[in-house]
């Protein structure tokens, strides 16, 4: 979005080497490594094939970097791709696998024995050591490569404001990496939950997921049924009932839509409100949120970055800030990882191995009837699941994901979400390759497949989408 992949095919592989050089000592800085990017670019430029760079408005007027500055971050972004094998590894050892980890109560998926290298059917030393490994490389490679290159690129892109809308505004956090076993308050965790409301950041409001008043979601201008669409329901009181229908507005028909018609129902999301206030989540929200409270690890990072580049604390509150604070967590995450990873070994290393309180998980002594919740920070922001057990099956499920907080339709108040409000008053260079739009969307790192599934009643296979 910010990097025109094609001018780099015109770049002084030399020049490039000695911009990189200028930014930081990656060991990945020579002409000849530059060259190498330049030549395997090409390939696939005429190949006609260009895999991840594909279906892009490369050549753009709203593109502004130099072709170095492109060639470096086309280089690096290829360097990041290799790099996901490296620390999903980290997954796999906790997790079991990774896509799709199989978690057990406690979280990883065999016991822990810091007394043999190999021992079969734990998480022994040589793993552990793997890890260590792979949190050092994680850091090295996000303070030496990503965060001297988001510096680079945004400055270029300084006057980039657009794209704010709620951002400093209404933002919200479940909060996340509880450092006290079994406390979930802002005293044990490291990214502290809250909400800010209308601006407002010398005042950040506590947030209760099991306050029937607090978060509610409305379904007026979703393809859903209430029985009465004027308020909005708690997910413990949460009804998933769908009901397409289209606006007499619309323009073309149910199986092709030319226009949506956007005073009726118009999204397969529905719209989560927090006390009626629709809000912003991810890790800006985290952020911003972590700053107002005066957390000195995040004010640090932000003030320091802010100064370097020359900009205001208001400027955080846009597309280009939001796509920062991405980094700016990456950075966070990875010397937190080595601040916690250094904390466990030392409680391993002192016989403790439990891996999580088990005083409730015998079913047999829950309430015949039970709710309950379950909230963390995914990386895209606030997630949310709700559960209603009686006699000891599933009555009743919901869930909130971050894409639905931002990606929500406008709520019988009129309120318009994240997304929505963050593209009005952007100007574009070109309205017919409308890069500006997906800068901003892309920003937030939406995935709607997270937030509305398709299934059929009976299992039957709905659709099967091959991609080459």
């Amino acid at each position: 979005d910010w990097v025109d992949v094609v001018s780099a095919l015109s770049a002084d592989p030399k020049a490039t080497s000695q911009l990189q050089q200028s930014i930081s000592n990656w060991r990945n800085s020579s002409p000849g490594y530059f060259r190498d990017v330049q030549n395997k670019l090409k390939r696939f430029v005429e190949s006609g094939q260009l895999g991840p760079f594909a279906n892009a408005y490369w050549g753009s007027d709203a593109y502004r970097l130099p072709a170095e500055a492109n060639l470096m971050a086309v280089a690096h972004y290829l360097e990041a791709l290799d790099f996901q094998k490296e620390i999903v590894k980290i997954h796999t050892i906790f997790g079991g696998r990774n896509p799709h980890p199989n978690w057990i109560v406690g979280g990883v998926p065999c016991s822990i024995n810091v007394d043999q290298v190999g021992a079969t059917g734990t998480v022994h030393m040589t793993w552990l050591n793997m890890v260590s490994d792979i949190i050092n490389q994680s850091i090295e490679f996000i303070d030496k490569v990503y965060i001297p290159d988001l510096k680079a690129i945004a400055s270029f892109y300084k006057d980039w404001g657009y794209g704010g809308g709620l951002a400093g505004k209404n933002m919200l956090s479940y909060g996340d990496f509880p450092l006290i076993a079994n406390q979930w308050d802002n005293e044990s965790l490291a990214l502290p939950a809250g909400a800010i409301i209308n601006g407002d950041l010398s005042t950040v409001h506590e947030v209760d997921t099991r306050d029937l008043e607090q978060i509610q979601e409305f379904v007026n201008h979703s393809w859903y049924s209430y029985d009465d669409e004027s308020r909005g329901l708690h997910p413990w009181e949460g009804v998933t009932e769908p009901n397409f229908e289209l606006g007499p507005n619309l323009k073309g028909t149910k199986t092709n839509i030319q226009e949506i018609d956007e005073g009726a129902k118009y999204s397969w999301l529905k719209a989560p409100r927090w006390k009626g206030h629709a809000m912003e989540v991810g890790p800006l929200s985290r952020f911003v949120i972590a700053y107002a409270l005066g957390r000195e690890d995040v004010k640090e990072l932000v003030d320091s970055t802010l100064s370097e580049l020359g900009l205001p604390l208001p400027a955080l509150f846009s597309t280009l800030g939001r796509t920062a604070a991405r980094g700016l967590e990456c950075t966070w995450s990875a010397h937190k990882m080595r601040e916690v990873f250094d904390d466990m070994m030392a409680n391993l290393k002192a016989g403790d191995v439990a891996t999580a309180n088990m005083d409730m998980w015998e079913p047999s002594t829950w309430p015949g009837d039970v709710k309950g919740v379950g909230m963390v920070e995914a990386p895209r922001g606030a997630l949310g699941h709700w559960i209603h057990i009686k006699d000891r099956k599933i009555e009743n499920y919901q869930a909130i994901v971050p894409s639905t907080w931002n990606a929500s339709p406008r709520d019988p108040a009129g309120n318009i979400g994240a997304y929505e409000a963050s593209l009005l008053g952007t100007p574009l260079v070109n309205a017919e390759q409308p890069l500006e739009i997906l800068r901003t969307i892309h920003s937030f790192d939406p995935c709607l497949a997270c937030a509305s599934h398709v299934m059929s009643p009976d299992g039957e296979e709905l659709a099967v989408i091959k991609v080459r």
